[in-house]
C-alpha cells in the first residue's frame, strides 16, 4: 500500500516518512519546500500537481497545513487557501483517485476559547464531546477542514479520521510570559502532565488511524500524553496544581528542583485522550511518569523521533519582542 504523506518537509511530516521508511512501507512525500523527505514539490491547491501525485496511492495522511504561529505573518486567506481550499482539492482528488482513507492532522487548538474557563471555575476537561469555540482564523479553518472530511465520509464514502493533537513541536510557544519565567525543557515537561505529546507518540497514533480507518469510518479523536489527572481534580488544578502533582508524584518536586524546575503553579484545560487509546488501541509511552524516569536518569525525556527530526521553526527572521507574532 503506497502511501501519501502531505506537509513531508514539516516536523510530523518527516516523522511520518522517516518512521514509514524505516517499516519498509512504500510513501511519498508532498511539500512546497523541497527536503529529503519530499518526492513530490508543489502546492496542495493546485489541482493538476495533487491528481498527478495521487497516482497509484492507496491512503493519505494530510498533514499540510498553515499553523498557530502563521497567525501573526499570513493573511486570513492565506490560512482559507492552505487549510480549506488546499484540504478540499485533496480530497476530491483523493475520491476520484480511489484512495481507500484520509487521515486528518488536526489541532487541540480548534477547541479555542472553550479551553479557558471562567474565573472562579474549574479547569476545562477537554475530550471529544467538548463543543469548539474557535478563536482565530487558524482555529476556524481546521475546523472547516475538519467537516470537509466529515462531509465526504457520507457523501462519498470515504473513511476519514481526524487526530486532534496537542503540541508536540520543540520550538518554544508564544507565551513569552511563561518562556521568561521557566527554562524551555521545564515547560515541555509540566505541558505532559495536561496538553503535550510527544511526536513519535502522534505518528503512532496515525499508523493505528491507517490501519483502522476503513473499519471506523468516521471519527475524531484527542491525541495527547495521557494525563495522570481525573476529573475530581479540575478544581484544585486552578488554584494549586502543584499540590495535585505533588500528590501524585511525589518524588517530583525533588527530581526538578535538581535541575532547578518548578511545578506549574494553575493549570487551566486537561486533554482527555481515552477515546483514542479504547478505539485504536494507541499506547503513548511518553508521559509525565517518563518524564520523572528520565530525571532520575540524567536522560533526555524527549523520543529519539523528536531529537532526529528536530527543531525546524516556522519563519526566516527572529522576532524581538516574543518567540513569534500572534493575532
Amino acid at each position: 500500500m503506497t502511501i501519501l504523506v502531505s506537509g513531508s518537509a514539516g516536523h510530523l511530516g518527516e516523522a511520518l516518512v522517516r518512521t514509514l521508511r524505516g517499516l519498509q512501507r512504500e510513501v511519498v512525500g508532498l511539500d512546497m519546500r523541497p527536503s529529503p523527505f519530499t518526492e513530490c514539490v508543489g502546492s496542495i491547491c493546485n489541482r493538476a500537481f495533487v491528481k498527478e501525485s495521487l497516482r497509484g496511492v492507496h491512503a493519505v495522511v494530510h498533514a499540510a497545513s498553515l499553523h498557530k504561529p502563521h497567525l501573526g505573518t499570513r493573511s486570513a486567506q492565506d490560512f482559507v487557501d492552505t487549510n480549506v481550499n488546499g484540504t478540499l482539492v485533496l480530497l476530491e482528488e483523493s475520491v476520484a483517485a480511489g484512495v481507500d482513507c484520509v487521515i486528518y492532522t488536526s489541532t487541540t487548538s480548534a477547541f479555542g476559547a472553550a479551553l479557558t474557563p471562567d474565573a472562579g471555575q474549574p479547569a476545562v476537561w477537554a475530550n471529544e464531546n467538548l463543543a469548539p469555540k474557535p478563536k482565530n482564523i487558524y482555529g476556524v479553518t481546521k475546523l472547516m477542514a475538519e467537516s470537509l472530511g466529515e462531509l465526504f465520509h457520507h457523501r462519498h464514502g470515504l473513511p476519514v479520521i481526524v487526530l486532534r493533537t496537542s503540541r508536540f513541536f520543540p520550538e518554544t510557544d508564544d507565551d513569552a510570559a511563561v518562556g521568561n519565567v521557566y527554562e524551555l525543557p521545564n515547560v515541555q515537561a509540566n505541558e505532559l502532565l495536561y496538553r503535550r505529546v510527544d511526536l513519535e507518540d502522534v505518528v503512532s497514533a496515525h499508523l493505528l488511524a491507517l490501519e483502522r480507518a476503513r473499519n471506523i469510518g468516521f471519527a475524531r479523536y484527542v491525541i495527547s500524553a495521557t494525563t495522570p489527572f481525573a476529573p475530581k481534580d479540575l478544581a484544585q488544578l486552578r488554584s494549586d496544581a502543584a499540590a495535585v502533582v505533588r500528590r501524585l508524584f511525589p518524588e517530583s518536586e525533588a527530581l526538578f528542583a535538581a535541575r532547578r524546575w518548578r511545578l506549574f503553579r494553575k493549570i487551566d484545560r486537561v486533554y482527555d485522550n481515552q477515546l483514542a487509546r479504547r478505539e485504536l488501541g494507541w499506547q503513548p509511552n511518553y508521559d509525565f511518569a517518563h518524564v520523572l524516569r528520565c530525571l532520575r536518569m540524567g536522560r533526555n525525556f524527549r523520543s529519539p523521533l523528536s531529537l532526529e527530526v528536530g527543531s525546524k521553526g516556522y519563519h526566516e527572521r527572529i522576532f524581538a519582542d516574543d518567540p513569534y507574532p500572534v493575532s
